[in-house]
């Protein structure tokens, strides 16, 4: 298993901090290029893990969106901690639903949804994305494949009851859009096969920021942190972020 890859990540660079975070079942490792990317440029960069995620599977399944939310909180207040005033957050996919929601909650300098759904999909959906992460984790451990196809097994045996509050999460960010002033970078990527890419368009068209900007990337999936407009990507979240008005240099 590449343990190196799923811990949380603490860039310390500059006095302006970027909170990163990364989406449902994913990791900081689908963030960390952006980290790294941004801590060249004088950003510092803090990635935590919500609770049940970069773990095994099995953890996964009894967590919930309160306990990550919590995870947010916690991290959002060790900037704070650590004596960074100004806080923009950036989030893939529910990553960016918790950036809204931050918004929603505490003073940010600006947020960055990138592929954020505002829209569900059924649970049975979104459980079979929870099995294929069983999957895949386990054949990172290395395990057989009848090994595999048993503990995943189990896994759908036992099922997820939290992802209801999953949908409702969603559900309730969206219902206050309208209360989201800070400036907004829309980020959604054309090919994205895991939400509805109209998604963007609720957050960008309810979202009452004075400075809000939407951008499509025709030949990127829902990880788009990963993929090949990466590098492009990079360049998009670090303009919105110059374009803030910081205090700090």
């Amino acid at each position: 298993m590449r343990n190196a890859q799923l811990k949380p990540f603490f860039f310390e660079a500059g006095k302006r901090a970027v909170l990163l975070l990364h989406g449902f079942t994913g990791s900081s490792s689908d963030v960390r290029m952006l980290g790294r990317f941004l801590e060249k440029r004088g950003y510092t960069c803090l990635a935590p893990h919500y609770k049940g995620h970069g773990v095994a599977p099995e953890e996964l399944i009894t967590t919930g969106p309160d306990e990550w939310w919590a995870d947010v909180v916690e991290a959002y207040n060790t900037l704070q901690e650590k004596g960074y005033e100004e806080i923009a957050a950036v989030g893939l996919s529910l990553g960016g639903v918790f950036s809204l929601k931050l918004g929603l909650n505490k003073p940010v300098k600006g947020i960055v949804t990138m592929c954020s759904p505002m829209t569900m999909r059924t649970t049975d959906k979104m459980f079979q994305g929870v099995l294929k992460y069983a999957k895949d984790y386990k054949r990172f451990e290395g395990k057989g494949e009848q090994e595999i196809e048993q503990e995943v097994e189990a896994i759908r045996a036992k099922g997820m009851p939290s992802l209801p509050e999953l949908q409702q999460l969603v559900q309730d960010v969206r219902s206050e859009l309208d209360l989201i002033y800070a400036p907004l970078l829309v980020v959604q990527a054309k090919n994205d096969e895991i939400i509805d890419p109209q998604s963007a368009h609720i957050i960008y068209e309810n979202s009452e920021s004075l400075n809000k900007h939407i951008k499509w990337f025709e030949e990127s999936g829902h990880v788009i942190t990963l993929d090949k407009e990466k590098q492009q990507l990079h360049e998009t979240v670090y303009e919105f972020l110059e374009s803030l008005e910081w205090e700090q240099e």
